[in-house]
């Protein structure tokens, strides 16, 4: 009898670990509301050198789904969003550009770039949709 509570004991937590697993892997893409587009192309900061400065940001029409935002936090430092605001989900409607600020034109919801794209006015309740920066020499590479 013990040696049957023991392995049913045992046994639990496999199967609870073996059932979440699948709930933990979807919960990013549940929580992205900018629709999935594919994103790869890179960014020469010998061209663009507003990207070397702490505080700059630059929009690139064209990747994305309404453009992509990239942000130099701190030289070495990159972040890159989609421009697309949360609250609309447009792709025709980019948010506009203010140092470490992004403004949708269009509800007024504002977005801190640095430290994550979160909302710091509403109504927008989701941050904007992070992209992958890789630096290699002079280069930036964004990707999802």
């Amino acid at each position: 009898m013990k040696r049957s509570f023991f392995r049913m004991k045992t046994a639990i937590p496999v199967v609870l670990f073996m059932v979440m697993v699948p709930f933990a892997a979807c919960d990013k893409e549940q929580n992205q509301v900018i629709p999935y587009v594919p994103v790869s192309f890179s960014v020469d900061l010998g061209i663009v050198n507003d990207l070397t400065v702490t505080g700059n940001s630059v929009y690139f029409r064209g990747p994305g789904f309404a453009g992509v935002v990239v942000y130099c936090e701190y030289p070495g430092s990159w972040q890159a969003y989609d421009a697309a605001c949360t609250h609309e989900i447009d792709p025709k409607v980019a948010v506009t550009l203010e140092g470490a600020v992004a403004t949708c034109p269009r509800c007024g919801s504002q977005f801190l770039l640095a430290g994550g794209g979160y909302p710091v006015k509403g109504p927008a309740t989701f941050p904007l949709q992070p992209y992958h920066v890789s630096v290699t020499g002079n280069t930036l590479r964004i990707y999802n």
